[in-house]
């Protein structure tokens, strides 16, 4: 089949819509339950490629949670601790150490649970029933892997009255090296973006300290592939495998690297013990629990625990976690990995970095500034490689 037609394009009164193939062959797509439409595909095709690319970097299986053509996540499958585990709401998964599918899924999924909402799922791997359990009882559009297992298959059906789309693609497709798009009733035409990118692409290290360990090498990797697929302007702050603070979109670059801060420190806000001890109520459902956490860390310190509030999703009134046990948290945590999708312009970029901390900085390099970056960093004392390549994405 070298055809599948939409119920309509990004909006309702976008018709016809429909996905093919110019040259006549087939789809390397199998639409297995559901029916995908405009925008799920576009999260769909960009997911898989992210997953693909990290797997192909890191050997390692590899998961995304995306929404509006953007990533929230992207996570190669490494062990959660217990604390993480309960952060991303799975501490009560069995079987979820033995499948680093399921961990990466886990860590992309539950890195930005507000962002994830009804997002799409990418998998490196053939799904596994423990990776679909997870999948079943989150809020979800669809998923797209190289397979399912049959008890994978079974489970992911059952999501959304029946209705739940899944998408095999062929692992083995290779697109044409050239693409093309309309816009306005115009065609651009590009090379595709076949930039590989891997720890080669770290040894320029400009900043008088050079000491960059695996752990970040391996960080950076995920950082700079998961903005290859990201809408830009963008940065990414990545940790432990798994990119915890995504940027997208945004029109300067201090305002990236704000927003993605921002979704770095409730990253870590969330494994802080006053949060982890929560006492939600046991009919909570897992959105409005998110929402609570989200309020509870980034609201005004007092909303979410005021009397007649509280009582809506605790047990008991939980004490609020102020701007100084915060501040606090946040000023220990260390070792994290920055990307950006093209040059710094300015320091105040290293600065709030630093806020969340960022110990390893990839970018391009090529701004009239870099002198004042690489002197920030060296304040910072920050490891910070020029990459020469921007990874630009629209």
């Amino acid at each position: 089949m070298n055809e599948l037609e939409l119920k309509y394009g990004c909006n309702p009164n976008q018709k016809p819509a429909r996905i093919f193939m110019r040259d006549g062959s087939d789809l390397p797509v199998t639409v297995l339950n559901g029916k995908p439409g405009y925008i799920n595909f576009l999260d769909a095709f960009n997911s898989w490629q992210l997953v693909k690319e990290l797997k192909e970097a890191l050997g390692l299986p590899a998961a995304a949670s995306f929404k509006h053509v953007s990533p929230t996540s992207g996570a190669v499958g490494l062990p959660l601790s217990p604390e993480l585990k309960k952060a991303c709401f799975v501490d009560d998964v069995p079987g979820l150490d033995e499948s680093p599918l399921a961990c990466a899924y886990a860590r992309a999924r539950g890195t930005d649970r507000l962002c994830s909402f009804g997002d799409w799922a990418a998998l490196s791997e053939i799904c596994d029933g423990t990776t679909a359990r997870l999948i079943q009882r989150e809020v979800s559009d669809g998923v797209i892997a190289p397979g399912y297992t049959p008890e994978a298959l079974e489970i992911l059906k059952t999501k959304r009255k029946g209705n739940y789309n899944i998408v095999q693609i062929d692992p083995g497709y290779v697109p044409a090296p050239q693409e093309t798009k309309e816009v306005y009733g115009i065609t651009f035409e590009q090379g595709r973006n076949e930039f590989k990118i891997g720890p080669w692409l770290l040894e320029n290290l400009v900043t008088a300290n050079k000491d960059l360990p695996e752990s970040a090498k391996r960080d950076l990797i995920v950082a700079l592939i998961t903005l290859k697929y990201t809408q830009s302007n963008s940065v990414c702050y990545a940790v432990d495998g798994q990119a915890i603070g995504v940027g997208a979109g945004q029109q300067s670059r201090i305002h990236c690297t704000r927003l993605a801060g921002t979704k770095a420190d409730t990253w870590f806000l969330r494994q802080h013990p006053k949060v982890l001890s929560l006492p939600f109520l046991p009919t909570l459902g897992r959105p409005d629990r998110d929402n609570a956490v989200d309020s509870y860390i980034n609201g005004n310190e007092e909303d979410i625990c005021a009397e007649g509030v509280w009582q809506r999703y605790f047990t008991t009134r939980p004490e609020p976690l102020t701007a100084e046990e915060k501040r606090a948290w946040l000023d220990s945590r260390s070792e994290v990995a920055l990307g950006s999708d093209a040059f710094f312009p300015f320091a105040d970029n290293i600065l709030r970095a630093a806020r969340s901390g960022v110990r390893y900085v990839a970018q391009p390099g090529g701004s009239i500034r870099d002198d004042l970056v690489i002197a920030e960093c060296d304040r910072q004392n920050m490891v910070m490689a020029f990459t020469g390549m921007r990874l630009f994405h629209h």
